[in-house]
């Protein structure tokens, strides 16, 4: 993670400035890895053909091409997997500006007050990637000391501000996921903060997202999650069913009922906390995205807008970050000038083993989808392109939240009769809408928008809130004829 300032003040000169030897600055302010091509002077067919004469072997010819290619590929995964677990991780979150070739040109820093005056002023050059991190509590620690952000990841967000296409995207990590720790062996991403602080825990997230640049990091206590909800007046969510727990161990309670309602900041961490056997931490990854979008719309709000400046002061002590105070104000513009489509959120794909001897672990699943590393993580790998399915084979659930309960079958006989050979009914959605909603779990906006086109009517929204087996969740309204 660079020390490197992602903002330029829109009335001030931008000046260039190196990089260490490992990276290079491109004219446009984004850092780019040098890489070098690597010829190869002997062709991969000749080999085994070599083999096969030269050891005589009586095997037909095409048995032993096809020994020879699944040989090759076991040893292969086994060499990978070898180095993902045992080689060390790369980041340079824990280097200073001067190690990185960015020290001099200082300039005075602004006073707060100067900053938050001319917010408009400032913006972002380049693509960013934080990563917040919400930390469960630490027993016996003193709130807002070192200590207090030692825990594990109760919460893993990947946030990329694109100012080139004018997007949020945000990719949900669950805190179950597997992923290797050097001299730690495998162990679930969660883990990483605890072990190592947020330098390990960027890196090994980093890797995870085939080496990601990570450029800021946020981490939050659970008390500071509290206090930011109080400090806003509440934040205004829908719960979808009630919930009710209680921990005999940690004497962490929850108790909230269905529909809509203006959550207090310990309400709001017993809507992100509880969780249920059935499917791991998806459904509470789907809770967390809920909030953002709730405390997302009660930021945007007028009377907070003119309290922010009191808000960083009172809520400073909860929150640990290497965000400068001029990149804080970038985001802020960023963030207000931002289309309500353009925010958009899914959860990191993967799957659930049985196999595994914890049954909530979480297993990374990036087959085909080297559309998601570019669109969240801004990671392009070379020769890979992402598998394009047709419409009509994509999973569609249908969840009623409509007045006429009818309405399911008929949508599912319409999209059968239009070629969808994978169209299932999701439970009934709790909170009658208005309109019809068309949720793109997976990420997928433009699959969204083509059945959009198809049906004509409802509206489109990025996000992992919908049913969790489906691609796509239409969400029928009263809207819908």
């Amino acid at each position: 993670m660079s020390g490197e300032t992602i903002v330029v003040k829109q009335v001030a000169d931008q000046k260039h400035q190196g990089t260490s030897s490992q990276l290079q600055q491109s004219p446009n302010g984004v850092v780019v890895t040098k890489q070098k091509n690597i010829s190869r002077f002997v062709s991969a067919g000749s080999v085994p053909s070599q083999l096969y004469h030269r050891l005589g072997l009586a095997m037909p010819r095409w048995l032993f091409w096809i020994l020879t290619v699944v040989v090759g590929i076991t040893l292969s995964g086994l060499l990978v997997s070898s180095l993902a677990l045992w080689t060390p991780l790369w980041s340079d979150i824990d280097q200073t500006d001067e190690e990185l070739g960015l020290a001099g040109n200082e300039q005075k820093t602004p006073l707060p007050g100067e900053l938050w005056s001319n917010i408009s002023e400032y913006r972002l050059t380049r693509p960013m990637n934080i990563l917040v991190m919400g930390i469960e509590p630490v027993p016996r620690s003193v709130d807002g000391s070192p200590e207090s952000f030692a825990g594990h990841s109760d919460t893993i967000l990947l946030i990329r501000l694109n100012p080139s296409d004018k997007t949020i995207r945000v990719l949900s990590i669950p805190k179950d996921t597997m992923t290797a720790i050097p001299e730690k062996g495998l162990t679930k991403v969660s883990d990483a903060n605890a072990q190592g602080g947020q330098v390990l825990a960027a890196r090994v997230v980093s890797r995870t997202l085939s080496n990601a640049p990570i450029d800021r990091y946020i981490r939050i206590s659970t008390s500071g999650l509290r206090r930011l909800v109080d400090q806003l007046g509440g934040v205004e969510v829908f719960v979808p069913k009630a919930m009710v727990s209680k921990d005999p161990t940690t004497r962490f309670s929850i108790n909230l009922v269905n529909g809509w309602q203006t959550l207090n900041g310990e309400q709001a961490e017993q809507f992100v906390r509880f969780r249920e056997p059935a499917m791991g931490d998806l459904e509470r990854v789907q809770r967390q995205q809920t909030l953002l979008v709730g405390l997302r719309d009660r930021l945007n709000s007028p009377t907070v807008l003119s309290r922010l400046p009191q808000l960083i002061r009172v809520m400073r002590r909860h929150f640990d970050t290497n965000l400068k105070l001029e990149e804080m104000m970038a985001l802020v513009n960023f963030t207000l000038k931002l289309e309500r489509d353009n925010y958009q959120m899914t959860i990191l794909p993967g799957i659930f083993s049985r196999l595994s001897q914890d049954p909530d672990s979480y297993w990374l699943d990036l087959t085909g989808r080297s559309d998601l590393l570019e669109d969240y993580a801004g990671v392009t790998i070379g020769g890979m392109s992402s598998s394009v399915k047709p419409l009509t084979s994509l999973k569609v659930a249908i969840q009623n939240a409509s007045t006429k309960p009818q309405l399911t079958q008929q949508v599912i006989n319409r999209l059968k009769q239009q070629g969808f050979t994978k169209v299932h009914a999701a439970p009934n959605w709790s909170d009658n809408r208005s309109e019809t909603k068309i949720i793109a779990q997976k990420g997928n906006r433009q699959a969204g928008e083509q059945l959009q086109q198809m049906l004509g009517l409802g509206h489109v929204e990025v996000s992992a809130t919908g049913d969790l087996e489906s691609d796509i969740t239409i969400r029928i309204g009263k809207d819908w004829k």
